[in-house]
């Protein structure tokens, strides 16, 4: 049997491209590299950051997050930008088209040698194949002339759960919310949008997405990021990656076949207070 190539999968990096060049030089040159979303915003480099990403060429994948779909939004003129955005610099560069289209083409969701990628979550009704599935049907409009018109009506907490019948931009909002959102969810997979805190409060009625009895992708090992209050995550089935390096704590990476842990301490962006 073939040996498994070597993967590290990285963390949410928003903008913190010191912390991204010190992992970098810890895991070395050989592993390919997972990266949860939410590359840019927030941090203070997020130019640098998504230069670097994309400077690793094949060697990275990552697949899109809420902040990496708040900047299409701003390129489009479809959102206006928050206080503590760090995205300017990005739009207003010489190649920001580039860079835009760079964004737009990546996925919501990767499924490789019995890995699932996303960054925020999955729906438990949803299995693995399920989930790439649909998450093409979004990344076919982001890729698509008319993407512009799609991030002006993607934005909403309705519908707040999945059915099969959905259609047009209902359909396409819930799969973005379950890929890029998700944190916490009733049993029978009605999302909430409003609680941020870790997975030990959550709110009434509610479970963290990964524990609802009978989840689809319990074959597979989901990666993902999204949940600072959540930290370091490791089970047989789940590796959670988001340890808040915006927010003065971590950026990890860790070896999917190994499960060895490389963290570097990272200096604080901004105020968890403001998240």
């Amino acid at each position: 049997m073939a040996e498994r190539p070597a993967v590290v999968a990285i963390g949410d990096l928003q903008g913190c491209s010191s912390a991204l060049d010190g992992l970098l030089q810890r895991v070395g040159e050989r592993p390919a590299l997972w990266f949860t979303g939410d590359l840019v915003n927030r941090g203070p480099d997020s130019l640098g950051t998504l230069r670097r990403v994309i400077r690793l060429g094949e060697r990275a994948r990552t697949v899109l997050g809420n902040h990496d779909l708040h900047l299409l939004a701003l390129a489009a003129g479809a959102r206006r930008a928050h206080r503590s955005d760090t995205l300017s610099p990005i739009l207003a560069c010489a190649d920001a088209p580039e860079l835009i289209d760079w964004i737009r083409s990546r996925p919501l969701a990767l499924l490789d040698d019995g890995r699932l990628l996303v960054h925020a979550g999955v729906l438990p009704s949803w299995s693995a194949e399920q989930c790439v599935a649909l998450a093409d049907e979004v990344e076919r409009v982001l890729r698509s002339p008319d993407w512009g018109d799609f991030v002006r009506v993607m934005y909403g907490n309705r519908p707040a759960a999945w059915s099969d019948s959905l259609s047009g931009d209902d359909r396409l909002r819930v799969i973005v919310n379950a890929l890029t959102r998700t944190r916490f969810l009733t049993p029978d997979g009605v999302m909430d949008f409003d609680t941020k805190d870790g997975a030990g409060t959550p709110p009434a009625g509610h479970v963290p997405w990964f524990d609802v009895p009978g989840r689809r992708t319990e074959d597979v090992t989901v990666v993902f990021g999204h949940w600072s209050t959540l930290g370091l995550l490791l089970r047989p089935n789940l590796v959670g990656l988001d340890t808040g390096c915006v927010w003065g704590g971590a950026l990890t990476g860790v070896n999917l076949a190994t499960r060895a842990v490389t963290q570097v301490p990272c200096p604080r962006a901004r105020d968890p207070a403001g998240h």
